[in-house]
């Protein structure tokens, strides 16, 4: 009996150790086999960047009087410059001139010479001085903003390495100009030029033709700030404010400037007076919207702007150029193409944006023909 109770004990002992011996096989391979997400991983190729489609190339920025910060066409320029660099990749240079402009033609050259492949010239001025440095590099690509002209010594037009921005100033100035018609309560208004060139011409043209279209008793005064060869009229806001202030005083109750940095004297100048008077005087901007460029103070004095859409046409440039679809010789830049048009920041002409949105549409069709050059 005693040996019966002592081989079933030795019985049992042996299953409870077999049961153990069981378990930590089972546990050990629970702790060395690798969880999924860890196996996947390891496997898995890394990820890849794609270069950015203008990686390795060299954009250079020759800005003109007033340069980056002007609040106007230099400011548009800047703004595809910028995105060049951030979303295509390319390595960037800038310059801008002397308040002056004195070195437009050693900028860009300096440009040139560090190796800048493509080169913009923003502005009308630099149209002999692109002629001379693309000659001497016949291997780097320009474009320049607002001329396509021949000069004494060079066909820029001719040449097969630049390519010339021109815009239907006039096409966005005669929508401003019926703007300002509508909402003038004196029948007197104003148009503001920077410097007294054929470029800012058509600018005054425009405005002129859509202000007699609305209404043909409105009087137009015109002032020029400066004549060539001082440019200083396009950045010198003092110029503009006292320029304001004599039309203001001249029965003018809505006022169009084209002088790029100058303009923020006239906004200022009508807001001035409107407080003085207690009644609400208008100005109208050029090439930005700028409502979203002068201060707070001065927003609910921005009737609209004559939008110039020089970010856009730059932008063009610089995929053309490099997809490798570079062509020399003049684009333009128009209502039907975008290029040119008003602004609705604010709300002041929603009453008459339906009125507007139709010239606009009868200048694309040629029902409306506007002038380049203002009446004698």
């Amino acid at each position: 009996m005693k040996r019966t109770k002592l081989i079933l004990l030795l019985t049992v002992l042996a299953l409870v150790a077999a049961a153990c011996g069981d378990d930590e096989p089972a546990a050990t391979t629970a702790t060395t086999k690798p969880p999924v997400a860890t196996t996947t991983a390891t496997t898995t190729a890394p990820t890849t960047v794609a270069p950015l489609i203008g990686e390795g190339k060299k954009l250079g920025m020759a800005f003109d009087v007033g340069g980056r910060g002007d609040k106007s066409f230099n400011d548009l320029a800047a703004a595809s410059f910028d995105k060049a660099i951030s979303e295509y990749g390319v390595e960037g240079k800038e310059l801008a001139p002397t308040a002056g402009g004195e070195n437009r033609e050693e900028n860009l050259r300096l440009l040139s010479e560090a190796g800048m492949e493509f080169i913009i010239a923003n502005g009308f001025a630099f149209s002999q001085n692109v002629g001379r440095v693309a000659q001497e590099f016949p291997d780097t690509y320009f474009a320049i903003t607002d001329s396509c002209a021949q000069g004494e010594d060079f066909a820029t037009l001719d040449l097969p390495n630049v390519s010339c921005m021109l815009f239907a100033e006039e096409q966005g100035s005669f929508l401003v100009g019926a703007a300002a018609a509508l909402k003038s309560e004196s029948g007197t208004v104003g148009f503001i030029g920077g410097v007294e060139v054929p470029l800012i011409k058509k600018f005054q043209a425009g405005f002129e033709a859509g202000v007699a279209h609305i209404d043909p008793d409105a009087k137009v005064l015109v002032t020029y700030l400066t004549q060539v060869p001082d440019f200083s009229g396009f950045s010198t806001p003092s110029l503009g404010n006292e320029a304001a202030q004599a039309m203001l005083d001249d029965g003018a109750d809505v006022i169009y400037h084209a002088s790029g940095g100058s303009g923020t004297g006239m906004f200022q100048a009508i807001k001035d007076r409107s407080v003085a008077d207690a009644t609400k005087y208008w100005g109208i901007g050029v090439d930005s919207d700028q409502y979203n460029t002068v201060g707070a103070d001065l927003q609910e004095y921005v009737l609209t702007s004559m939008l110039k859409r020089v970010d856009v046409a730059v932008d063009a440039q610089v995929l053309s150029w490099i997809n490798g679809s570079f062509k020399s010789g003049p684009v333009e830049y128009d209502l039907a193409a975008e290029g040119v048009g008003y602004s609705k920041t604010g709300g002041f002409v929603d009453d008459i944006a339906d009125q507007l949105d139709g010239l606009a549409k009868d200048i694309i069709s040629g029902t409306i023909k506007v002038p380049t050059e203002p009446a004698a």
